[in-house]
């Protein structure tokens, strides 16, 4: 149990999976994820048009085959993943209950809070977002409250927004770079990808893109790197606006043409390994960069359920811990 009388449970939320590599399933989950506002910022009546006149009847089909790619024989390896993760959180025994949930998709945040509240005191909810964003962290925010809105009782909630300054984090993926690079040897260049997101949005306020440029710069200089030895892109561009640049396909495509045929890329803005870090940058991104005229490319994990990773949350989760007597 944990310390003191408090009894606290903590919801770690990532964001979301088919249930099947199958056009089915991948169109429903497309349906719940694309109608989030907080996703895509566009008039609602003009979406809604796009969505299911156009993107419904397309994107399924191809995203399903994608999904076949990478699916194991326990499912999805993001709910896998996570689910891994949260088993290693919750063997430490001071907190109470620690569940894990996805945004779209199953199992929901309401059901995972509807058991924590029967176990807890105080609720923590950690999206498993390093960097901030309204689209994804922000949405987390608002089924949360949704959840939380129909209950008598409403407990101790508290919510974190980012950890991509924490200490643990950045030296965390740090020395899972330094492990690779122990094992496979060093690249060329080491390239920090991050999932894309509108520039509007960034326009509009959102912290996401300055927090990235934040992260890798201090895990380089984790690194020792110099200014020359990495670069940041974004990857997983949608639709025909601008997105944040450099985009990641075309970096990886003019790293040839500069004389750098070795690359490892690394995805810091992803909790676990996902079908955007194990599909796009292992697999494709991977046979563009082979085709430009690259002739090592490497992928590095994400942390994943490794105890150093599970080291990591506990320390962001540590404050709201209740002290011994």
């Amino acid at each position: 149990m944990n310390s003191g009388n408090v009894r606290v449970g903590v919801l770690l939320v990532n964001l979301g999976t088919p249930d099947a590599p199958t056009p089915k399933a991948v169109r429903r989950y497309l349906r719940e994820f694309l109608s989030d506002p907080r996703v895509v910022e566009i008039p609602r009546a003009l979406w809604w048009l796009i969505l299911n006149l156009i993107v419904l009847r397309v994107r399924p089909k191809k995203s399903a085959r994608a999904y076949r790619s990478i699916w194991t024989e326990r499912g999805s390896p993001l709910l896998m993943l996570t689910q891994d993760l949260r088993d290693a959180l919750a063997s430490d025994t001071r907190f109470a209950a620690v569940e894990a949930a996805m945004r779209y998709g199953t199992p929901s945040i309401r059901s995972k809070l509807e058991v924590l509240k029967t176990q807890a005191d105080t609720l923590v909810v950690l999206p498993l977002y390093p960097q901030y964003s309204a689209a994804t962290t922000g949405s987390v925010f608002d089924a949360v409250c949704g959840a939380v809105k129909p209950w008598r009782y409403i407990p101790s909630l508290h919510f974190i927004s980012d950890y991509y300054r924490a200490p643990a984090y950045l030296e965390a993926v740090a020395a899972s770079i330094r492990s690779f690079w122990q094992d496979h040897g060093r690249p060329e260049r080491l390239l920090f990808s991050f999932h894309g997101l509108p520039q509007r949005c960034t326009d509009l306020g959102d912290p996401y893109a300055s927090q990235c440029k934040d992260t890798a710069r201090k895990i380089a200089g984790l690194l020792e790197l110099s200014d020359g030895e990495w670069l940041l892109a974004y990857q997983s561009r949608f639709g025909r606006a601008e997105w944040l640049k450099p985009y990641c396909i075309d970096s990886l495509r003019e790293l040839p043409a500069q004389g750098i045929r070795q690359v490892d890329v690394v995805c810091p803005g992803f909790a676990v390994d996902c079908l955007e870090t194990l599909e796009e940058i292992a697999i494709a991104n991977r046979e563009e960069f082979l085709k430009a005229g690259g002739e090592r490319y490497r992928y590095i994990p994400a942390l994943n359920a490794n105890p150093a990773h599970a080291d990591v949350l506990v320390s962001l989760l540590e404050p709201y811990l209740p002290r011994s007597a």
